[in-house]
This record gives structure tokens, C-alpha cells and sequence, in this order.
């Protein structure tokens, strides 16, 4: 195995790091490390991912992630690159949120060690045990003694909001990176957990946070590592789609979704987000791209990084259902049927959502055109009709008649289509 370092500059995952003494630490084993989730939503997203990647490489020699929820952090607001304060979540909306973030987490780690055969230790922590027994007092005393507000405000972002007359800062958002800095001094102290890892965004943050734990503690030596942030070759930033986030919840974003993401990676992208995203050697990175190049057209190097990306966070049955879809949907029309007819229950309802389908409500052949969003209105429908542009499970439809309730297959689905790529997935209970 190659050194840490070796592998995450190889990969791209590195992009500043406060001492490299850290690396030989990491190198041995045995040491705890954590990266900080922010539970404004029920799921993480593929930027996340990134994150979560350099942790298992870090893992991977033997040393412990811990997760940690920023549940108390996030009930003050962090200010961010906002124009003004961010609304408050309620304890209930933040409990929740940090179960599921903690359960994602949890699946991903499965994967990768039914992947990888290692054993991966990983704790989940909750940073509103850090504040709940505290009093203001003891936090003056604990942090506020060690960072002054000369440092603070020098922060961009915070300097931003204060000099524009436009804009302010609350009292609450400005305490809110003295609460980071506490979690990794706590954290430091308690069960020397030596490194926080995070986005090359959060450096000032984690310099901070490293600078208070010496102040505190005589110099004793904490460390942070950032991986850079990412856009494609366009400059779009990674893991936004045309529509909103690819979440890592399939109720969010279905691993087709995902797949269809990464296949649709330009060839200038696919081999750094190969080298990020996945746990393919580079060696063996480098030989699928410099095939890939002799007929780009075919997208085999993106085939393998969308596949490798849903089977670590969804693992295999959903990448290779995703793998199905693509083909049902982009492949011979000649098997489309067939693959249909082949697929059980589970599978129909997987595809279904993946091609916005619906359940069938004995809507007459209009009303279901109209239904399935493929046209606005029954008159629109039946000129689609008309032009020929109108498929039921992949014959022409030219009777304005039809009962679809004839039509719908053994396993009680159907497929409809209008053109060559608009396709809806009706089942009938």
C-alpha cells in the first residue's frame, strides 16, 4: 500500500495540510481523526462524497473516522458566503436530520467494507453533548480567552458582512466558528482525536481551530488536512445537476440519477473524478482512460465511474439496476419489452421512479398522456397521436380508443413513449 500522502496526491485529495508530520502519524495507525456534517438536511450530497473518501483512505491504514453532526453548531447558523442570517432548524428537524445523516453513513461504510474486506471503525458523535451541560460562563473561559476577535473578523466572509452597510452579522452567527473550534479541543482533550479533515473552503476554520488547541494546551500538536474544492472543466461545480444537488438519499436523488451524473462526465473530467471517487488503483485508472481515448464515443471509462460511484453508496443491486435502466432507456428498442416483461416487482417500482412513472387510475388514453407530463392537454396529446409520436409498449398508437387496460403486460406494468427518449413506466395495482 503507498504511503497516505503518495495516495491522496495521487488521487487529488489533497490540497493544504498544517504540519506533514501528520502523514507519518496516519501512516502507522491507530489514531483518530473526525470531519465535521452539517445537518441542515435529512441526506448528504455528493460533496460530501468527496469528504467521505478521503476518510476511508485514511481508514484504510488502520486509523478511526469519527463522524461528527454539527447539530448544536447548526442551531446558531454559520455565516457562510450569505448576504444575511440563515434561518433557525428546530430541534425536532435537526434530531432527525443527524439520525439519517448517521444511518447514510453507516450503509456507505457497509459497502466499502463488504468491497474492500477491511474492517473500518467509525464512531458517531453528536456535538450537542458537548454544550448541553455547559454554562456561558465556562465557554468564555474555555475559548473565548484564546482567539481574539482580531483573528475573527479578518475571516472573508465575516469581513464581508461587516463592512458592507447592506449587510450586518448577528452576535449568534460570529460565535458560531468558536463552537467548531471547541468541538476539535474538546474532542483533542478528551479522546485525542488528533486531525480534522475538511474542504480547502474551511481552512482558515481548521488553522484556527489548530492554533487554539496549542494555546490551550502547551503547545501540544493538532493537525488539519483539506482536500480542494472541485468543478468540472466548464467550471461548474461538482455535484450539482442541471435541476438541484445529487443527494446520497435514493428518496432524493435514485441511484440512476447518480449513475447518469457520472456518465454524462466529460472526457476531460472522467480521469480525475476516477482517481477521487473511486477505490480503482491509478495505475489501473490510467490504462481504463487510455483505452476509453482510442473510442471516447462509447463512454467506457465513464461507464465504470458511474457504476463504481452507485455501488459504494447504494452497492451493487442498485448500480446494476442503473446499468439496466440506462440500457432499457438508451440501447436496442428491440429488448425493451422483453427486459420489461423479465423484471419483478421491486425492479418494476425502481425503473418507475427512475422514469417518472405512476400508477395507472383507469384514465382514459388521453388523460394518461396528459398524466405522465408528456403533454399539457388532452388536444395536445391527440395531435401526438396524430404525428405518430406516441408508443405503447413500443408499438405506434393511432386509435384515439385504445384500452390500456388491454395493454398492460403479466407483471402488470407498461411502458409508454413519446419520441425517441420520453419514456413512462405505468403499473397497475
Amino acid at each position: 500500500m503507498k504511503s497516505l500522502k503518495q495516495e491522496l496526491q495521487d488521487r487529488g485529495l489533497l490540497f493544504q495540510v498544517t504540519n506533514e508530520k501528520i502523514f507519518e502519524e496516519l501512516d502507522k495507525g491507530g489514531k483518530k481523526f473526525y470531519c465535521w456534517f452539517d445537518p441542515t438536511a435529512d441526506s448528504l450530497h455528493l460533496w460530501n462524497f468527496i469528504g467521505f473518501m478521503v476518510a476511508i483512505h485514511i481508514m484504510r491504514r488502520w486509523n478511526k473516522y469519527i463522524a461528527l453532526t454539527g447539530w448544536a453548531t447548526w442551531m446558531i447558523g454559520d455565516p457562510g458566503w450569505k448576504d444575511s442570517e440563515r434561518s433557525f432548524l428546530s430541534e425536532e428537524v435537526l434530531e432527525n436530520n443527524q439520525k439519517s445523516i448517521s444511518n447514510q453513513i453507516k450503509n456507505i461504510v457497509k459497502n466499502l467494507e463488504n468491497f474492500t474486506k477491511d474492517k473500518f471503525e467509525v464512531d458517531f458523535v453528536n456535538n450537542k453533548d458537548f454544550y448541553k451541560n455547559m454554562w456561558i460562563l465556562d465557554f468564555l473561559r474555555e475559548v473565548w480567552k484564546f482567539i481574539t476577535v482580531n483573528n475573527m473578523i479578518t475571516k472573508d466572509t465575516v469581513r464581508r458582512r461587516i463592512e458592507d452597510p447592506e449587510k450586518s452579522i448577528s452576535y449568534t452567527e460570529f460565535s458560531y466558528m468558536l463552537l467548531q473550534g471547541y468541538d476539535f479541543a474538546k474532542m483533542f482533550r478528551d479522546d485525542n482525536v488528533i486531525l480534522q479533515i475538511g474542504g480547502q473552503d474551511q481552512w482558515w476554520n481548521l488553522v484556527t481551530w489548530v492554533e487554539l488547541i496549542r494555546k490551550k494546551y502547551d503547545w501540544q500538536e493538532a493537525y488539519a488536512i483539506t482536500w480542494p474544492l472541485i468543478t468540472d472543466s466548464t467550471w461548474k461545480k461538482f455535484g450539482k445537476s442541471e435541476w438541484n444537488a445529487i443527494w446520497l438519499d435514493k428518496n432524493k436523488t435514485t441511484p440512476y440519477e447518480i449513475y447518469q451524473y457520472f456518465i454524462n462526465t466529460a472526457d476531460e473530467d472522467v480521469e480525475r473524478y476516477l482517481k477521487m471517487l473511486t477505490l480503482i488503483e491509478t495505475e489501473e485508472i490510467e490504462e481504463i482512460v487510455k483505452k476509453h481515448l482510442e473510442n471516447p464515443e462509447k463512454r467506457e471509462a465513464q461507464k465504470i465511474l458511474a457504476y463504481k460511484v452507485v455501488e459504494i453508496i447504494h452497492w451493487k443491486k442498485e448500480a446494476d439496476l442503473a446499468v439496466k435502466i440506462s440500457d432499457f432507456m438508451f440501447g436496442n428498442p428491440e429488448n425493451r419489452i422483453a427486459t420489461l416483461e423479465k423484471l419483478n416487482k421491486d425492479e418494476i417500482e425502481t425503473f418507475k421512479k427512475a422514469m417518472w412513472g405512476f400508477d395507472y387510475s383507469w384514465e382514459n388514453l388521453f388523460e394518461t398522456i396528459v398524466k405522465s407530463w408528456l403533454e399539457k392537454s388532452n388536444s395536445n396529446a391527440r395531435n401526438s397521436i396524430k404525428s405518430w409520436a406516441i408508443f405503447i409498449n413500443e408499438k405506434k398508437v393511432w386509435d384515439f380508443n385504445l384500452d390500456l387496460e388491454k395493454e398492460f403486460l403479466e407483471n402488470s406494468s407498461l411502458l409508454l413513449r413519446k419520441g425517441k427518449k420520453n419514456f413512462r413506466i405505468i403499473t397497475k395495482k
